[in-house]
């Protein structure tokens, strides 16, 4: 079953570290968001395939807004 990874607050995608295609463990870094000068790392809940990225660097994000898709 698909995971989605969504944004938890308005924010600008400062980098992605990850690829589809990419295998990622729990707890891995997936991308960094930046809001109000601060990075926030978003990680992964679950172990997965990085099937899908929807946003990439400098890209501004709402909250609940889907950042991508491990499964």
């Amino acid at each position: 079953m698909a995971e989605l990874v969504s944004a938890e607050m308005v924010a600008n995608v400062h980098s992605v570290v990850v690829s589809v295609g990419d295998h990622v463990e729990s707890g891995a870094m997936l991308l960094v968001l930046e809001s109000m000068k601060m990075e926030i790392p978003v990680l992964s809940e679950v172990s997965g395939l990085v099937s899908e990225i929807r946003v990439g660097a400098g890209d501004v994000v709402q909250e609940g807004d889907v950042l991508m898709v491990i499964g």
